[in-house]
């Protein structure tokens, strides 16, 4: 266990969610299909019937302040959309 970092919400996946039931997920780079789906069942207790998966690459990104030229880049990650059964939905603040 251990493969979801965190549930991705944003503008765009809000919109997603609530026209298509589907929800997004920030995952570690080695997770397969099979893991997420696993855990997002037993940490949520919902029925996911489809995943879709896709790598994000680190960005280079510069900035210039008054120190002088500041060089940086953005971390790597992989993204998970999950789609649930018809009727299920996860509550992301339920426990706040």
């Amino acid at each position: 266990m251990g493969y979801i970092i965190k549930p991705l919400v944003t503008e765009k996946m809000t919109n997603i969610t609530e026209k298509q039931n589907k929800f997004g997920f920030i995952v570690r780079p080695e997770a397969n299909k099979v893991e997420i789906k696993n855990e997002v069942e037993a940490l949520y207790n919902v029925t996911v019937t489809d995943i879709s998966t896709c790598r994000y690459a680190g960005k280079n990104k510069t900035r210039y302040t008054k120190a002088g030229l500041i060089k940086g880049r953005t971390n790597a990650f992989k993204k998970a959309i999950v789609t649930l059964k018809e009727g299920d939905t996860i509550d992301f603040y339920a426990n706040i």
